[in-house]
């Protein structure tokens, strides 16, 4: 197994453009009167602090964990339109994500998001025929401007050679059409890189234990450094809640007898090793309303999800053994028996939609986003889809625009006036970006490797050149982390200087693979965590 020979040559941080540290950031938030103070690090807050920088607005972000910590990193991995939604005739809503979709995998973050062919497998006693699937995916395919080619059925010996493992008996037809997928962790790093460079000041690990009032109003927060135990508060103006599950437990510390907004549903997932190649997405009718995924992801195979009600803590969120046998015996559905053994899960993970509050099965609930005002003028945002991040961000700003008295200050520029497709940090072909990897470097020594190259063009875009320049001018951190991962140490160094990564969790779980590719050993955690502390 390769691993760190000499972490103090690696635990060097380079002597210009790192982050400013933990304390120096703390003091910042602490002494500055922020306009917005965003209180929760997942995709929506991520967002609407993006948006409100770019606005003009002084903004802090913080999160008792890492961004994107829980939910957002737990997610399917799909930037889509909502195949199910044309059900219910929400035709307008499946217009709306498919235009979000592609602005995000076409202009904001092609580096980080990929178009996939899904296969959508008729058969015989299924829930839907397969000319009902067929007028479906045309009219999917439709609602996107036909960007994604247009949807049809193929026969089943063609799917069967694009997805080796794909069970045949009593196929009768598969529906074709096209969404795309993402690293969520990753997409939501570069977010907060984005708020950064439009000026937001962020903090993860900075846990919020109580809320500052002037008057009866909100205004900013009372917060420990989880990785200190110091402590220090935020003043603002204005404060967003958007903590997601937590969303409630914010809302009574505002108002103790805060009635309950939300509930939740948990979303559960497996992650497998691939026998074949895929080269196809399934998408398999489970009955009328749900649908079971099983989606070529990082070399892996991403199996789920489960939809069920979840009244446990946040928290404590799992898979349990029932999900498992749910989600296995669901793919059963349309997968070969050998490409669903148990031994070659890798990774199970679980997370939590956050739905409005009310009766009824989750699985048919909406999925919108919902933004309340509680007693002390604090915001709190609840609910939504990854695919509409963007949408979001621009929904709660025009929110904060039509509260009493536009508080949002003389330098604000409203939201609507911002550039529509804002690229994220990095923006750049993958495909060119991993060849010129290839072709330049590092040297001396052997050159990057194809499928290192081919990671860092897909997570990082031209930032892999930073990478690139900080493993040739060290060859400890041009070494891969595990022999059978495509990641290498200086990804670790550069996560630690610049994507604001404390644990080994940090790095192992979000800003690479490994985990969820079954390989963080306790031997490559503790060399990361002696990289981080350095």
């Amino acid at each position: 197994m390769t691993t760190l020979q000499s972490v103090p040559a690696l635990g060097t941080h380079p002597a210009s453009g790192s982050l400013p540290s933990r304390a120096e950031t703390r003091d910042q938030l602490s002494k500055a009167t922020y306009d917005l103070l965003v209180i929760g690090g997942g995709i929506l807050g991520i967002s609407t602090a993006w948006h409100a920088a770019q606005s003009g607005l002084r903004v802090a972000l913080v999160d008792a964990g890492d961004f994107a910590g829980a939910t957002s990193s737990a997610s399917s991995k799909l930037l889509h339109g909502g195949l199910r939604y044309l059900q219910t005739g929400a035709v307008k809503l499946v217009a709306e994500n498919h235009f979000e979709r592609r602005a995000v995998s076409r202009q904001v973050a092609p580096h980080l998001a990929n178009p996939l062919t899904f296969y959508l497998p008729v058969y015989k006693g299924g829930p839907h025929g397969a000319a009902k699937l067929g007028a479906g995916v045309f009219a999917y395919s439709a609602l996107s401007a036909f960007g994604d080619g247009v949807g049809h059925l193929l026969s089943p010996a063609k799917a069967a050679q694009d997805v080796p493992e794909l069970r045949t008996d009593n196929l009768k037809a598969v529906a074709v059409y096209g969404d795309d997928q993402m690293n969520d962790a990753r997409m939501a790093l570069m977010t907060v890189r984005a708020a950064v460079d439009a000026g937001a000041t962020v903090l993860n690990h900075a846990e919020v234990t109580g809320l500052r009032f002037t008057k009866g109003r909100v205004t900013g927060a009372e917060l420990k450094d989880r990785t200190s135990g110091d402590e220090f508060g935020v003043t603002a103006r204005l404060v967003l809640n958007a903590t997601g599950p937590w969303v409630d437990h914010l809302r009574r510390m505002e108002d103790p007898n805060a009635a309950p907004s939300i509930r939740l549903s948990k979303g559960a997932h497996l992650v497998l090793k691939r026998t074949a190649p895929w080269k196809a997405a399934l998408a398999t009718p489970i009955d009328k309303y749900r649908i079971t995924f099983a989606l070529p992801w990082e070399d892996m195979l991403l199996l789920g999800t489960t939809d069920e009600e979840y009244e446990g803590d946040p928290g404590q969120v799992e898979v349990t053994e029932k999900d498992t046998a749910q989600i296995l015996d669901e793919a059963a559905f349309s997968i070969r028996d050998q490409q669903l053994s148990r031994d070659l899960i890798t990774y199970a993970f679980a997370g939590l939609r956050v739905l409005p509050g009310g009766p009824g099965d989750t699985s048919k609930a909406k999925r919108e986003t919902v933004v309340t005002e509680g007693r002390g003028g604090m915001l709190s945002v609840a609910g939504g889809k990854w695919t509409t991040f963007r949408h979001i961000g621009r929904t709660v700003m025009k929110k904060l625009e039509q509260l009493p008295g536009h508080p949002l200050g003389e330098d604000y520029e409203s939201v609507s006036t911002l550039p529509k497709r804002l690229p994220l940090p990095g923006i750049a072909n993958p495909n060119a970006v991993a060849h010129r990897l290839l072709v330049d470097g590092p040297a001396p020594g052997p050159r990057m490797a194809a499928d290192t190259a081919k990671h860092l063009a897909t997570h990082y875009g031209s930032l892999s050149f930073d990478i690139a320049r900080m493993a040739n001018e060290n060859p400890e951190l041009a070494r891969r982390i595990h022999p059978d991962a495509p990641e290498i140490w200086a990804q670790v160094a550069y996560a630690r200087d610049h994507e604001w990564a404390e644990t080994a969790d940090d790095v192992l779980r979000r800003r690479t693979t490994l985990t969820i590719r079954g390989l963080a050993t306790d031997e490559i955690r503790a060399d990361v965590e002696k990289m981080l502390n350095k």
